[in-house]
């Protein structure tokens, strides 16, 4: 495994990923505990943030305390991305969102992009792209190369699973870039999806199966 990838394996992120592989969860069960465990995530994921101190009054003598020095911008990839939002937006409520919006061509699997907005500050930001599933890698390695083109300089991929042959790919055309993820599995089938995986992650959010 190369440096830069972490895998989460606190048991309360193990036993929801769990939940979320099983065939028999329903969409409205999925999206509610993959709401649960993206907060959990967004523990591990941010626990370096950087801070700087601040002078406060408490009910009963001044105290020091800190604030976040660095701004954190969310990307997830649509549309399963937005199921991890909710969770990181919570944890860091001053998170600016942007969306890509990308399909993949079920011939070529290869990614299509249709829709890119993002928040003007990404220079000087921690940039989270959020995609439930790392799978060929192509969406990821599209999505880092448009944000770096918009001036993003510090870029982190959150998933839920991946597959080798994806970090493989990220990892190669943007070796700069930390990838957390809650399982690294076995690899892809013929047309492209993890194994064992938890099939198509969009699908099961949205109840579109």
């Amino acid at each position: 495994m190369k440096k830069n990838v972490t895998v989460l394996t606190h048991p309360l992120i193990q036993r929801d990923l769990t939940i979320l592989r099983n065939k028999n969860t329903s969409f409205e069960l999925f999206r509610s505990v993959l709401h649960r465990i993206s907060r959990c995530m967004a523990y591990e994921v941010l626990k370096d943030l950087s801070m700087q101190p601040v002078s406060i009054e408490t009910p009963l003598a001044k105290a020091n305390g800190v604030k976040l020095k660095e701004d954190v911008i969310l990307i997830p990839i649509l549309r399963a991305g937005l199921g991890l939002v909710n969770g990181f937006i919570e944890l860091v409520p001053e998170s600016r969102v942007g969306h890509i919006g990308m399909f993949r061509d079920e011939r070529t699997l290869q990614p299509v992009e249709y829709y890119f907005k993002v928040p003007p500050v990404l220079k000087t930001a921690r940039v989270l792209v959020l995609d439930p599933m790392l799978a060929t890698g192509g969406s990821a390695v599209m999505a880092v190369s448009l944000l770096k083109k918009h001036g993003a300089r510090t870029i982190v991929f959150v998933s839920l699973i991946a597959a080798p042959e994806g970090i493989r790919a990220l990892q190669d055309s943007c070796p700069s870039v930390s990838i957390y993820t809650c399982a690294i599995d076995k690899k892809l089938n013929s047309i492209g999806y993890i194994v064992p995986g938890l099939g198509d992650a969009g699908d099961r959010i949205f109840g579109t199966k």
